[in-house]
């Protein structure tokens, strides 16, 4: 008696067409989840408003932190105004401003203030830093 080795399946056309449309089903679904992936965030980027900030220090002449001091940022369109206090720093930060508004900003100390400083709704820009300078020797 011979011995033979394991008997081997003979392949034919359609488990291998099932085994190549397997591959291929797999394969788009595997794209597809991935393109998803990667468009979904940016589209939600481009669509999503960017928050705009003013931020920035208040100093005297010889560029040292004026703590305490008001700082002013007026709405042009509706002439509402908001305050920060600086802090130990000098620093202070408004958030959220609204991206079709034009602002004006200054602070004030001890009676004394900067000059103004604007923000255009024309601007693309959403990150604004400002040193304000109060000459604290009048």
């Amino acid at each position: 008696m011979k011995m033979r080795g394991p008997v081997k399946k003979k392949k034919t056309k359609s488990s291998t067409a099932r085994r190549s449309l397997g591959l291929v089903v797999g394969l788009f679904v595997a794209v597809a989840a991935a393109g998803s992936a990667l468009t979904t965030p940016l589209v939600a980027q481009q669509h999503a408003p960017q928050e705009r900030i003013a931020e920035g220090s208040v100093v005297s002449k010889t560029d040292a932190p004026l703590p305490g001091a008001i700082v002013y940022l007026k709405d042009t369109k509706s002439n509402a105004v908001k305050t920060y206090i600086a802090d130990k720093d000098g620093h202070f930060r408004f958030g959220e401003l609204s991206q079709n508004t034009d602002y004006d900003l200054w602070a004030e100390n001890n009676g004394l203030h900067s000059k103004h400083k604007g923000i255009s709704y024309m601007s693309s820009k959403n990150d604004y830093n400002f040193t304000l300078k109060i000459d604290t020797e009048k």
